[in-house]
Parts: structure tokens; C-alpha cells; sequence
């Protein structure tokens, strides 16, 4: 008799087990369910010491573009991707786009970088990113120099003496450093890397230098 009892004792616990357990589960896969990654905000990806904006800043989308002008693959994006990106969608209110530095390559990438934004203080921003993109060659081969760096703003008829004190004070090295760091918390881990912004706040990232087919895809699908 004290056997019996103790064998349904033992059933009863499992069957109580069991029904913890699967409501547990139940709870578990329910929550799951519901929940929905939180999505990333424009606010979340501070652009304050990036590049100025290319378009109109009230456009419904933002390509943010993280790169170093040493890079290959960054100079690949530039002169096969870009004017596409720009004419279909910056140039017509759909998308803005905003540079922030990467500058890991080499000992030449953090000046380059500096240099686009003493270019900036002269409203040439854009101009000499672009030069940076034309005359790229080799990582740290001389041709982003500082003599050449210099040579590149003589050419876009700057101030010559404005442009040479800022970069020789350094002025903008902890712009360069602010955007490296805001590179690395938003996880870009190679040049380029892109994270695309709508104005819900919806966030598509793009790694590499992909080709306009991948851009005009993900761009379309936000709109």
C-alpha cells in the first residue's frame, strides 16, 4: 500500500513538473513572439562631426558612409557606385548623404581626413573629398603627404595661409577622432561601411563596397 502511494506521489509530482514547465515554455515562446527588435534612431548615430550634408537635409533618408581615404575598396564605391546613388537619389530630394571618418589604414589617413575639414572651414568640403578620391594611390605612399595635402587645396585656390595654420595646429584631429569613435560604437568594422536612416528611424546597414543594384534595393524598400 505505502508503495502505491509513494508511486502516484511521484506521478502527481511529474505531473505538476510537467505543467510548470510547459506553461513556462508556453510564457517563454509567447514573449518571444511579441517582442520586436527596437529600431535605431536617427538621434542614435551622431552625425555632429561629420562631413556637411550632401542634399537637402530635410530629405526623407540619410546614407551615412564610413570610410578612410587610404582605402581601395572606399576609392572602388567612389568612382563606380557613387554618381549613381547621388544622381537617383540625393540630387533628387530622396537621400542625403553624410562622410564619417575611419581613419585606420595608415599614418596618412587621420591627416587626409583632417585636411577635408580645414577644406570645409572654406566651404570646399566636398570638393576635396572628391580630389582625395581622384589622386588616391598606395597606403602611405606619399600621395596624401602633407606636402601634397597642401598642393591639393593650393589647387582648389584656397587660403593658403588659413589652410595651412589649421592643419598645422591640428584643429580638426578631434573632429577626426569624435567620428572615429562614433565608426567603432556603431560597429563598422571595415571600409566602406554604410548605415542607411529613414526619417521613421528604420536602419538598414550595408557592408562593402556593394553595387548600385544593392543601394537602389534597400533605398526603395524605405521609401
Amino acid at each position: 500500500m505505502n508503495k502505491k502511494l509513494a508511486i502516484m506521489g511521484a506521478a502527481i509530482v511529474m505531473i505538476i513538473v510537467v505543467v510548470i514547465m510547459g506553461s513556462t515554455y508556453y510564457s517563454t515562446l509567447m514573449q518571444m513572439q511579441e517582442y520586436k527588435p527596437p529600431r535605431m534612431s536617427t538621434a542614435s548615430v551622431d552625425l555632429t562631426n561629420g562631413s556637411p550634408v550632401l542634399g537637402s537635409p530635410d530629405a526623407p533618408i540619410t546614407i551615412i558612409e564610413f570610410g578612410d581615404y587610404q582605402c581601395e575598396m572606399c576609392y572602388h564605391w567612389f568612382h563606380t557606385t557613387r554618381a549613381d546613388v547621388i544622381n537617383t537619389y540625393v540630387d533628387t530630394g530622396k537621400a542625403n548623404l553624410v562622410f564619417l571618418d575611419l581613419p585606420f589604414l595608415g599614418r596618412d589617413s587621420h591627416p587626409a581626413a583632417q585636411a577635408t575639414y580645414c577644406a570645409d572651414d572654406q566651404g570646399k568640403y566636398w570638393e576635396y573629398h572628391t580630389t582625395l578620391y581622384n589622386f588616391q594611390a598606395g597606403v602611405d605612399d606619399g600621395w596624401a603627404s602633407k606636402d601634397r595635402l597642401v598642393a591639393f587645396a593650393f589647387d582648389l585656390e584656397m587660403d593658403m595661409d588659413e589652410f595651412n595654420d589649421c592643419m598645422d595646429t591640428a584643429k580638426h584631429a578631434s573632429r577626426v577622432n569624435a567620428n572615429y569613435d562614433q565608426a567603432v560604437k556603431q560597429g563598422a568594422q571595415a571600409t566602406p561601411s554604410f548605415i542607411i536612416v529613414s526619417s521613421d528611424g528604420t536602419t538598414k546597414k550595408i557592408s562593402g563596397a556593394q553595387p548600385y543594384s544593392v543601394f537602389s534595393r534597400t533605398l526603395e524598400a524605405m521609401l
